[in-house]
């Protein structure tokens, strides 16, 4: 099963949790992240200042966090088709007990 491969080239943070991306099909996302911020991974994000040290992983053109959380390139792409389920999850993780 083949499936486009997405790179990240570059992003912004356009405000609290909210990032621009563009990618390199020369399309661009703007996701607010903070509803998906559960779970063991995802939840240190919600402190802001940790969520601001997103980088890009140059290596394997994605957005990375220094607690190792990042997201597949393609779903960035993609969020609007992965967002519900992806909200569905963290609300998962925040009725799982730690």
């Amino acid at each position: 099963m083949n499936h486009p491969i997405y790179r990240v080239q570059r992003f912004e943070i356009t405000a609290p949790y909210t990032l621009r991306i563009w990618f390199d099909d020369l399309s661009e996302q703007v996701i607010n992240f903070l509803p998906v911020l559960a779970g063991e991974m995802y939840r240190p994000l919600r402190d802001e200042a940790v969520f601001n040290q997103v980088a890009l992983d140059l290596e394997v053109k994605t957005l990375v966090w220094p607690n190792g959380a990042d997201f597949d390139p393609a779903t960035l792409h993609d969020w609007p088709q992965h967002v519900s389920g992806l909200m569905a999850r963290a609300q998962r993780w925040e009725l799982t007990p730690a």
